[in-house]
C-alpha cells in the first residue's frame, strides 16, 4: 500500500452538534457504532424485508442481514486501503436505520404518496433524521458530524466528505445488487439464465466471484488512481446489473409482492392522516408526522396493522 493511501484515513472528528467528553476506552467513532446498534431502529432492521414480503423461507435477506454483509464488504475494502475502519464500520451500521418497511418499493411508494403535499421520502435523508430526531425519544443520537455525513451521502446527489463515506457509498451497491440477485434466484422469480450476459460475462455467474471481483477491483483501482473507485468497465457492469435489477425484480408489474406493499403503504397513510390521535407525537407537521410513523413500521407490523385497520373483517392479506 503507498502511503498516499495509507493517508487518506480519517483520524479524528470535527465533533458532535453537542460537545460531549471524551470516553477514555472508545474513540469517537466507536461511541456511535455502539450508539447505533443499540438504537431501537437498528433492531427493527431485522423485520424489515431487502425484497421479499414475509418469504416462505428462513434463508432471504432482511434489511439487517444486508447491513451486516454489506459492513463486512465496506470493513475488507477499508482495511486494504489503511482506512479508518470504526467510522467506516459505524456508517455501514447506521446507512439504512431509515429505511421503510417492503424495501425499496415500501419507498417509492411513501415518495408518491408524499409527492401529493409537495414533500418526498429518500430513505438517507430519513437515516439522518432518525439518528438526529427520532431516536431516545426526540434527543437523537448526537452522532460525530463523519459519521452523520456518511449516512445521507451513502445515496443520492451528495458526495461523502471522507474516503470511508465513499467506500460505504460504493460498497452498499456491490452487497445489495448481489445480494437481491441471489434472493431472486432462490425465489424463483428469476432463473440463472435469465442474468445480463454483458454484467456476468465481466463479473461472474456465482454470486461470490461478483463480489470478489468487485471488491478486489475497487481496492487495485484505488490504489492505482488515489481516489476511491472501480475501474471503468466493472463500475459498467455494476451499473448495468443494477438496472437489470430494478426492471427485472423491484419494480416487476407483475410482482405480487410490489402490489402488496403499495396497498399496504397507501391505505395505513390514508388512515393515519385522518387520525391523528393514533399517530406517534414526532412532529407538528402531521404529514411529517405520519411519514414518521410509516417509515419505522416493521413489515409485520405494517401488515397486522392495515389487515386491523383498512381490512373487511375477515378479509386480509
Amino acid at each position: 500500500m503507498s502511503s498516499t493511501a495509507s493517508g487518506w484515513a480519517c483520524r479524528e472528528t470535527a465533533g458532535r452538534a453537542r460537545p460531549e467528553p471524551p470516553d477514555g476506552v472508545r474513540n469517537e467513532f466507536q461511541r456511535d457504532r455502539d450508539r447505533i446498534i443499540h438504537a431501537k431502529a437498528f433492531r427493527r432492521l431485522m423485520h424489515k424485508t431487502q425484497v421479499f414480503i414475509s418469504p416462505d423461507g428462513d434463508h432471504f435477506r432482511t434489511r439487517l442481514t444486508h447491513t451486516l454483509e454489506m459492513m463486512q464488504v465496506a470493513r475488507t475494502i477499508a482495511r486494504a486501503l489503511g482506512l479508518n475502519e470504526d467510522l467506516t464500520e459505524a456508517i455501514s451500521l447506521g446507512h439504512d436505520l431509515g429505511h421503510t418497511p417492503f424495501g425499496h418499493t415500501g419507498e417509492e411508494v411513501l415518495d408518491r404518496l408524499l409527492s401529493r403535499y409537495g414533500r418526498s421520502f429518500q430513505h438517507n435523508e430519513h437515516s439522518l433524521r432518525v439518528v438526529d430526531v427520532l431516536e431516545k425519544r426526540g434527543a437523537g443520537l448526537n452522532l460525530t458530524h463523519e459519521v452523520r455525513d456518511g449516512i445521507l451521502n451513502h445515496r443520492g446527489s451528495g458526495y461523502p466528505e471522507t474516503r470511508e463515506g465513499e467506500v460505504v457509498r460504493i460498497s452498499d451497491r456491490i452487497a445489495y445488487v448481489n445480494h437481491d440477485v441471489d434472493d431472486a434466484l432462490r425465489a424463483g422469480v428469476i432463473s440463472p439464465r435469465d442474468l445480463p450476459e454483458g454484467p456476468i460475462s465481466v463479473l461472474g455467474q456465482a454470486m461470490s466471484q461478483r463480489i470478489n471481483t468487485l471488491v478486489r477491483d475497487m481496492i487495485s483501482t484505488s490504489r492505482k488512481r488515489g481516489e476511491v473507485a472501480l475501474s471503468e468497465p466493472v463500475r459498467q457492469a455494476l451499473i448495468e446489473l443494477r438496472s437489470w435489477l430494478f426492471a427485472n425484480v423491484y419494480r416487476n408489474p407483475r410482482s405480487r409482492e410490489n402490489a402488496r406493499a403499495d396497498e399496504v403503504i397507501q391505505g395505513l397513510f390514508e388512515y393515519y392522516l385522518e387520525h391523528p390521535e393514533e399517530r406517534t407525537k414526532s412532529d407538528p407537521d402531521p404529514i411529517v408526522e405520519t411519514m414518521d410513523f410509516l417509515a419505522g413500521m416493521t413489515d409485520r407490523y405494517a401488515l397486522t396493522t392495515h389487515n386491523r385497520l383498512c381490512m373487511p373483517r375477515g378479509d386480509v392479506i
